[in-house]
């Protein structure tokens, strides 16, 4: 795998530069009436989700600059090496396993010779488990009360990962149960969040 790459100290990146200049006072309904196809060619479509970025500020020339980009970076190689289950986290010395998260039982991805997609299921088994033994009030507090509230503190993906599912499947979420979100390191967050609560009653996630 290349050595880490600056995107700004490309020959691409200053190949996009020099394109940004030619095309910053575009409009789209320019760029419409050049394209009358545009709104075809400008979209992607995968897993059920369709992708329109016909209105952006962008042409032909913008998208494959930004390939060269990613080539001269060498996006592919690491993309490949993340699936291999290499060690491209160079901060931590450590493999990137987003991929193992999601992937199947049947998948196989090895980290140091080592299969690590069973023991991710195995995890989120247990975690399946447990949340349904909250939902269901078969899991309680210290003093044996129902747990009826859910707070998740977190940061970045911590945070808008859990609130976001939580968004989109409430209308298949225990209505009985309440659930919120800190993400604020300022304690009034952390207040405003457990003002009316039972202590008794509310489980943290950190």
């Amino acid at each position: 795998m290349k050595d880490v790459v600056s995107p700004t100290q490309t020959k691409a990146w200053k190949a996009l530069e020099s394109h940004y200049e030619k095309i910053r006072e575009a409009t789209l309904r320019t760029l419409f009436a050049e394209d009358p196809t545009r709104e075809e060619s400008f979209c992607a479509e995968g897993a059920a989700i369709f992708l329109d970025y016909s209105k952006n500020r962008i042409s032909a020339k913008t998208l494959s600059l930004l390939i060269d980009l990613a080539r001269e970076c060498g996006l592919e190689e690491k993309r490949d090496a993340m699936f291999r289950g290499e060690k491209i986290n160079l901060t931590e010395n450590r493999a990137v396993l987003h991929t193992a998260l999601r992937a199947p039982k049947t998948a196989s991805i090895f980290v140091d010779g080592r299969d690590v997609v069973p023991d991710i299921h195995a995890v989120l088994e247990r975690m399946a488990e447990f949340a349904d033994r909250v939902r269901s009030g078969r899991w309680v507090g210290g003093t044996g009360k129902r747990i009826k509230n859910v707070i998740n503190i977190g940061i970045g993906g911590s945070y808008l990962g859990p609130e976001m599912a939580y968004l989109a499947l409430r209308p298949y979420s225990e209505r009985s149960m309440n659930f919120r979100f800190v993400s604020n390191v300022d304690g009034a967050d952390f207040t405003e969040a457990t003002f009316d609560l039972d202590p008794a009653e509310t489980l943290f996630v950190i």
